[in-house]
This record gives structure tokens, C-alpha cells and sequence, in this order.
């Protein structure tokens, strides 16, 4: 038998919020472009403990803080004995600590962590950051892409996860050892973790290379359709990244933009464009990217390319 339409059924207009597009004009939608930035390691340059958004929320036309459309970076300011909370409603984040010693507290127990150490922590609740030295961390999560689909995180998808300064250290050295390294587009290590065995990424979602640019050389073009959140881990005066929409036959890049390494800056690679990495110096160079690249691999969207 059918049941009678109740009055807030009969008040709901179903159809007001639907829109019809022809298709040739609205199939490839102008969407605000993702522009290259830099922030400056001032930003994390001492002072009380507190978290610097590295937000560009109105260039993507979102509401919430980010610095890509599933992405934000943060810089994290610890004074020593000054703890602070923070919170993401995402289901990764990732840290690399720009200096400093001490532990993040959470509900999967207490983390210990101390300068050029990398972690990862799942979705699991607020994270409390002490210094037992004055810190900073270089602190990346997916808040943004879980915000745009109206998603909370129900369930932790990976363990935490730390990768040691003197780990990261001695896999560079293991890798640029092996016969060939130099020729190589790069010259990092890939950090994965067991629960992204297709994906070989840190997380489900994020995805990150502790890169080395060796003095004097310059590693070739290559691009991708996830956008790099690129930290200067160590560099000296004319180390730098080339960025542009398209490469010579000999495969350098056309018109490029300079985006020069500094020490504890961040600068943002945007997707879709050749990038190439040079270092001039007489100083081996690190710089140490995050992606949104394990979603990217997994959606089969992520079309790297190499010149």
C-alpha cells in the first residue's frame, strides 16, 4: 500500500539544484590554476609555539585553508615547554622536522622525533606536539580533499610510520652508490610504507622523495598531474628548479620560471608542468617534495613523464 506524502514531502522542491550544461562548452571547466609560491623559512624563524598555514585558499576558490586542492602545508612552531595541539580532519599527514627534538602525543601512543627525522600518523584524533629543544616541523595533510567531499575520517588506513634521519641518510647513500645513479632523472629515496604495496607510496594518499641533487649537476625535466609541495632541505647559493610548460628537442624546458632553494622554504610545483632541478654549487643539494601522488596512482591519473 502506498504511504501517504508527508508535509515536509510535499514542501521539498527535488528539482531546484539541478543544472543541465551543453556538453562541448562545460565538459573542460575553468577551474582556478594552481600558481607557483614560495614561503620563506622566515615564516618559521622562532617565536611562541604556533601553526603557520601555508594557505592559497583564494587563488583554488575554496573555503577551507590549502595549499593544493587535497593538500595542506603547515609550518610548526614549538618553543621548548610550550606544548601545542593540532587538528586535521584528514587521513594522512606527514612531518619532517626542520629542527629540534621532542614527541607528538596521540592515540597510537607517544612518538619521539628529533631533527631530519620524517613520521607519518594515520586519522585517529588530535596530536600533541612538545619540544624539548625549539622546534620546527614541516607538516603536510589531505584536510582539504576530505573538506571538498563532506568526508570524516572513520578509520586509520596505516600505522604511524617514522623514518629516521640517519635511515633516510644512509638509503641516499645506498642508492647513489649503485652503478648508473648518476644518470638517473633523480637521485632519492622513495618513501612507501607496507599498507601501499600497488601504490609504493607514504600513505594512501601522500606521496614524498628525500632527493638528492648532487654539486654541479642537474637532473632532466620530468612532469606529472599532482602538484609538489617542495621543501629545501640543504642548499646552497645557485641551487634552483626550472618550471615550464614545454621542453626543446634536446629536452630543456622552453621559457622557464626560477624557483631558487632556500634552506627551510617551501615552493609549490603545479601540476602539469616540466620541472628540472639544478645545482650550480659546489654542495651537494636535498630537497624533500610531497604529493598528493598515492591518490594520483591509484585513480591511474598520476602520467609521469621523463624528457
Amino acid at each position: 500500500m502506498t504511504q501517504p506524502a508527508t508535509r515536509t514531502d510535499r514542501q521539498v522542491n527535488w528539482t531546484e539544484t539541478a543544472r543541465y550544461y551543453e556538453y562541448t562548452s562545460a565538459a573542460d571547466p575553468s577551474v582556478p590554476a594552481i600558481p607557483y609560491v614560495a614561503f620563506p623559512a622566515t615564516l618559521h624563524a622562532g617565536g611562541p609555539s604556533r601553526v603557520i598555514e601555508l594557505d592559497l585558499a583564494r587563488h583554488l576558490a575554496t573555503d577551507v585553508p590549502a595549499t593544493a586542492p587535497n593538500l595542506l602545508a603547515n609550518f610548526v612552531v614549538l618553543a621548548a615547554g610550550a606544548p601545542l595541539t593540532t587538528q586535521a580532519q584528514a587521513s594522512s599527514q606527514m612531518a619532517f622536522v626542520l629542527r629540534g627534538k621532542g614527541r607528538t602525543r596521540s592515540s597510537f601512543g607517544t612518538l619521539e622525533w628529533s631533527a631530519g627525522d620524517l613520521w607519518t600518523m594515520p586519522a585517529g584524533g588530535d596530536l600533541v606536539h612538545e619540544a624539548d629543544l625549539d622546534a620546527a616541523l614541516y607538516w603536510v595533510h589531505d584536510a582539504p580533499l576530505l573538506a571538498y567531499l563532506g568526508a570524516t575520517p572513520c578509520q586509520a588506513r596505516f600505522t604511524p610510520t617514522l623514518y629516521p634521519a640517519a635511515r633516510l641518510q644512509a638509503e641516499l647513500a645506498r642508492v647513489n652508490a649503485e652503478e648508473g645513479a648518476r644518470t638517473r632523472n633523480r637521485n632519492g629515496v622513495l618513501l612507501g610504507n607496507e599498507a601501499t604495496p600497488l601504490t609504493l607510496t607514504l600513505t594512501p594518499v601522500l606521496w614524498s622523495l628525500y632527493n638528492l641533487l648532487p654539486r654541479r649537476s642537474w637532473q632532466k625535466p620530468h612532469r606529472h598531474n599532482s602538484v609538489a609541495l617542495d621543501l629545501c632541505v640543504a642548499a646552497e647559493e645557485g641551487v634552483y628548479t626550472l618550471i615550464g610548460e614545454t621542453i626543446d628537442p634536446e629536452g630543456r624546458i622552453v621559457n622557464p620560471m626560477r624557483a631558487d632553494w632556500k634552506p627551510g622554504a617551501v615552493f609549490v610545483t603545479p601540476p602539469g608542468l616540466w620541472h628540472s632541478h639544478h645545482n650550480d654549487s659546489d654542495s651537494d643539494a636535498i630537497v624533500l617534495p610531497v604529493q598528493d601522488a598515492g591518490l594520483h596512482t591509484w585513480m591511474r591519473t598520476l602520467d609521469i613523464r621523463f624528457s
